[in-house]
C-alpha cells in the first residue's frame, strides 16, 4: 500500500537521546547543509508550502524535527549543518545530537539533499560517511536544478557522484523544490526503499 505524503503531522523535537521515537515505524532521515533548500524540498515532497519552516537565515532547525506520514513512517528533519553564522558551542550540541541519532540504529533510510549546481563540500561527504556508516541505504537529491542549464545537468550529476563516492545501488535524483521537478521519482523511491519495513 503506497504512503500518502500528503497525511503528514508533526509528532515532536528532539533535543537529546531521549527523544527520539522507538516505536518500529521506518524513520526517513533529511539531511543537508544549512542553506541547500531542505524545507523547501520537504515542502514539496508533502505538498505543503511552509510545513518545514523555511528560515530568513539558513541555520534554523537546531533540532531533529519528526513528522509522522500516514501513520506509518517518519520524515526526520536533521538539523543543517555547514552554517558559520553559529556559535561553537550550539554547532558542538548539533553534533552531538546527530551522532548520537545516527549512532541509535534508528534510521531506516537516509537522504541527503545537495546543491545540484556544485561541487559538494567537505561537510556533505562526512555527513555521506555518516549515512554509510549506518549501513543504511541511501538517497541524494540534488536540489535547484531549475539553476543549471539542460547542458550543465549530466556532469553536474556526474560530479556528485563522484565527489561523494555514491555507490552503484544510491540514487541520486535530480530535483527542484521551486518547480517540482523529481518530486514523484523521489516519493516511488521513498515508497521502494521504506517498503520493506512498511
Amino acid at each position: 500500500m503506497p504512503l500518502h505524503f500528503n497525511k503528514v503531522e508533526f509528532i515532536r523535537s528532539a533535543v537529546k537521546r531521549e527523544d527520539f521515537l522507538r516505536d518500529g515505524l521506518p524513520q526517513m532521515a533529511f539531511a543537508g547543509r544549512s542553506n541547500v533548500g531542505k524545507s523547501s524540498v520537504i515542502n514539496r515532497l508533502v505538498n505543503r508550502k511552509n510545513f518545514a519552516r523555511v528560515g530568513a537565515s539558513p541555520g534554523k532547525t537546531s533540532q531533529i524535527n519528526c513528522f509522522r506520514i500516514d501513520g506509518r513512517a517518519y520524515l526526520v528533519d536533521l538539523p543543517g549543518y555547514g552554517y558559520a553564522k553559529v556559535s561553537k558551542a550550539e554547532r558542538d550540541r548539533w553534533g552531538r545530537l546527530m551522532e548520537s541519532y545516527f549512532a541509535s540504529g534508528l534510521i531506516t533510510l537516509g537522504v541527503m539533499i545537495v546543491d545540484a549546481r556544485h561541487r559538494p563540500t567537505a561537510d556533505d561527504v562526512t555527513m555521506a560517511n555518516w549515512f554509510y556508516d549506518t549501513k543504511c541505504p541511501v538517497a541524494v537529491v540534488a536540489n535547484k536544478l531549475d539553476k543549471l542549464k539542460k547542458s550543465e545537468i549530466e556532469p553536474n550529476l556526474a560530479r556528485i557522484r563522484e565527489t561523494l563516492g555514491l555507490r552503484e545501488e544510491d540514487a541520486l535524483v535530480p530535483f527542484s523544490a521551486e518547480r517540482g521537478d523529481g518530486r514523484e521519482e523521489l516519493i516511488a523511491l521513498l515508497q521502494k526503499m521504506a517498503g520493506e519495513e512498511l
